[in-house]
């Protein structure tokens, strides 16, 4: 059964509803100090934690004298645009007396989709979560259009989870948990406790709406406990309007629990080798063996390289003879991988004009 204090690295999703007073527009700052709180002590055991938020448009709508209703999409931008600044140093203020950096980062659809951009933002949240700070992820309400937007921090949170290999993401939501049916119109509907497989019978229970939060509602959950389950991450899914809710969900609260059926690792190793590759990379017998012994695959091992591929492109690894003995995502495109072969690290800038990467496939993107 997956835990709360038994996780290395924790996605938690907050919803306007929690952070915003509905009514004056004014931050909920005595319910965000507790689940600072909550934070410092999770940061206490160990574990990396990473906040997906919602808040910016309800807060920067008050500010504007916007209404309270749906906003067209250039007043939800300049909402957003006003409310992030609120949003950022709210989480600055009640991180800082425990000692932890807040850091801000914000995403679209897009930034997952092309493999670029997902190695993009995968270094830069394991760089963060390197340094012991707490990322605030949010999508980029500023420039998002109905195209590029996930539309939900559920699903956000859930590849947020799988891009930087959580193993638990915790929906803070206004029900605790996944019922039979609609608890509020049907009191026979029983909760669900843990969860090993979504059937279609619990999506037709979920509907379209479900909740009644402002992004969608239970079948948005059940997308992103599809997506994190995927992914190797446990999720759950449990009230958050209470105070200090991660000490209530370690203490026994109410919760619906999905699990997931393998590790983050292993998710991750199994999707990088069902990708079709579009190079191939020769080692000599030195990378080979540093490979085996779990390096990650520097350019002075690289040999040869063929193939048109861009930065983020799945690439097959073989050795000297010609065989295969993995396959990796690289960080360079194929003109640039074909300057930097049999050199140095040290000597990238100087070859490309720019201090790239060190390692040509990272270990952590990398199948053997």
């Amino acid at each position: 059964m997956a835990t709360l204090s038994h996780a290395k690295r924790v996605v938690i999703k907050i919803g306007s509803a929690l952070l915003v007073d509905r009514q004056s527009g004014a931050l909920k700052t005595d319910w965000l100090k507790g689940l600072a709180q909550d934070v410092a002590d999770a940061k206490g055991r160990g574990q990396d934690v990473i906040l997906v938020s919602s808040g910016s448009i309800a807060l920067g709508r008050g500010t504007l004298g916007l209404p309270a209703t749906t906003l067209p999409l250039e007043q939800s931008q300049a909402a957003a645009a006003v409310g992030q600044i609120r949003l950022a140093r709210a989480y600055e203020e009640v991180l800082a007396p425990h000692g932890i950096t807040a850091a801000q980062v914000l995403v679209t659809l897009e930034d997952s989709q092309d493999r670029r951009r997902y190695l993009n933002s995968r270094a830069t949240l394991e760089q963060l979560l390197s340094l012991g700070a707490v990322p605030i992820v949010n999508e980029n309400d500023t420039i998002a259009t109905d195209e590029i937007r996930y539309g939900d921090n559920d699903r956000l949170a859930a590849q947020v989870a799988v891009t930087v290999g959580a193993d638990l993401v915790v929906l803070l939501s206004d029900v605790d948990g996944l019922y039979t049916a609609n608890p509020t119109e049907d009191p026979s509907a029983t909760r669900f406790d843990v969860v090993n497989l979504i059937t279609p019978e619990m999506e037709a229970a979920a509907g379209d709406a479900g909740s009644g939060l402002s992004k969608g509602g239970m079948k948005t959950k059940l997308l992103a406990a599809r997506t994190a389950m995927a992914g190797g991450a446990h999720l759950v899914i449990t009230q958050g309007a209470v105070t200090r809710p991660l000490h209530a969900l370690e203490q026994g609260a109410n919760a619906t629990w999905f699990t997931a059926q393998d590790d983050p690792k292993a998710a991750r190793k199994r999707w990088i080798a069902a990708m079709k590759p579009t190079g191939v990379l020769t080692l000599d017998a030195g990378a080979a063996k540093a490979l085996a012994s779990g390096k990650s695959l520097l350019p002075a091992g690289v040999t040869a390289v063929s193939g048109r591929f861009g930065r983020g492109d799945p690439v097959v690894l073989q050795d000297a003879n010609g065989t295969t003995i993995g396959q990796g995502l690289i960080r360079y495109a194929s003109d640039e991988a074909q300057k930097i072969k049999g050199q140095r690290s040290s000597e990238i800038e100087a070859l490309l004009g720019y201090p790239g990467r060190a390692a040509l496939v990272h270990r952590d993107d990398m199948v053997l």
